[in-house]
């Protein structure tokens, strides 16, 4: 165990039997050292101490001490060990066989917990391998294709070279985007994530994200609507700029018909809240069960059947439950789409603005 751990958990064991005494020290007093809240106050103490522990060791070990606290401080005769009062020593054990009981099924609980939590890691990281490998084939056989017909072809006309390139050029965007959401996942499917969260301007993650969005061929004018004010929140800020990004790009892929990209940004209580909005095709209300899972693999023949859905989408849900917020999609097939998250920040009040970029 490292020493850390060891001395915080210590740490965490001494203070709550100390606080089972202090509490029980007030109850004597009040009960005029008659107490018989004592077996149970500790009790109490000891399954808080092996919930918020690791491992058996320090349940045990709390068993053990509450049962002589009980046994030296608060029954009778007081400050010191008697066991040959009749029926004290049935009850101590009893007390001690209980004690111990709660210890280890509060620690089964939480092994179970962390087993449960790694199942599911692990199949996230299976689905994610399933898309990656199903959203890697077309790109690259493009890719190869027109790589070959410009070395193959030479007498290719200026303006079909140009086309060729340009088709390699977005290719490898997106071979990029999706290397990128797949170191993004990784990271956040692990047992222990650890992110470096600031202080961060909302407006320039946005502004950020929204200026890569234009850079993409097909993309379309994105509506930001925005707090007047200047809003922070705790962020990890390129993490959430690749959430904002992923989430106008889906978008742009798959809202057939969308003729509207709204990106608004607010405030409700301690939170900022995102919403991505299009008026596009929607999502049928089967899909959107699975819309964060990175399991709708799907082809999207609004992208000419190239790209898969579901790897951007549960990149975004696992960056933002990491974060400590949520994430949820609203849609009406012929109506349009609108996912929502939201992250915790200072209460402010604001007002919003609109620009179009």
């Amino acid at each position: 165990i490292p020493k850390k751990e060891w001395a915080r958990d210590t740490l965490r064991m001494l203070l709550l039997l100390g606080a089972a005494v202090a509490v029980c020290s007030v109850l004597s007093r009040v009960h005029d050292d008659n107490n018989p809240f004592a077996v149970l106050i500790f009790v109490l103490a000891v399954a808080i101490v092996a919930l918020v522990t690791n491992g058996y060791v320090w349940g045990v070990l709390a068993s053990v001490i509450g049962v002589f606290c009980v046994n030296y401080m608060f029954t009778y005769p007081f400050w010191s060990f008697d066991m040959s009062i009749t029926g004290y020593p049935l009850t101590f054990v009893v007390m001690l066989v209980v004690s111990v009981v709660i210890s280890t099924l509060t620690t089964r609980v939480k092994q179970t917990e962390r087993l449960r939590y790694e199942i599911e890691s692990e199949k996230l990281r299976a689905d994610l391998l399933r898309a990656l490998s199903h959203d890697l084939r077309t790109p690259l056989a493009s890719i190869e294709g027109a790589d070959s017909l410009l070395l193959e072809q030479p007498d290719l006309s200026e303006a079909e070279r140009r086309t060729l390139l340009e088709q390699i050029r977005q290719e490898t965007r997106w071979l990029t985007r999706i290397t990128e959401n797949m170191l993004s996942v990784t990271r956040m499917a692990g047992e222990q994530v650890s992110l470096h969260r600031t202080d961060e301007v909302v407006e320039e993650i946005v502004d950020s994200a929204v200026m890569k969005l234009r850079r993409s061929r097909h993309a379309l004018p994105v509506t930001v609507i925005r707090p007047q004010e200047i809003l922070t929140a705790p962020m990890d800020a390129t993490l959430m700029e690749q959430v904002i990004l992923n989430l106008l790009e889906n978008a742009v892929l798959h809202a057939k018909g969308m003729t509207c990209l709204t990106l608004r940004v607010f405030t409700l209580g301690q939170r900022a809240v995102f919403e991505v909005i299009d008026n596009g095709c929607g999502i049928p209300k089967e899909r959107l069960k699975t819309l964060f899972t990175g399991t709708t693999l799907t082809q999207d023949t609004s992208s000419g059947g190239k790209h898969g859905m579901g790897i951007g989408l549960s990149v975004c849900a696992a960056i933002i439950k990491a974060h400590g917020g949520e994430i949820k999609a609203e849609s009406t097939p012929g109506e349009g789409t609108t996912i929502r998250f939201w992250l915790e920040t200072e209460e402010v009040d604001t007002e919003e603005t609109e620009d179009e970029q």
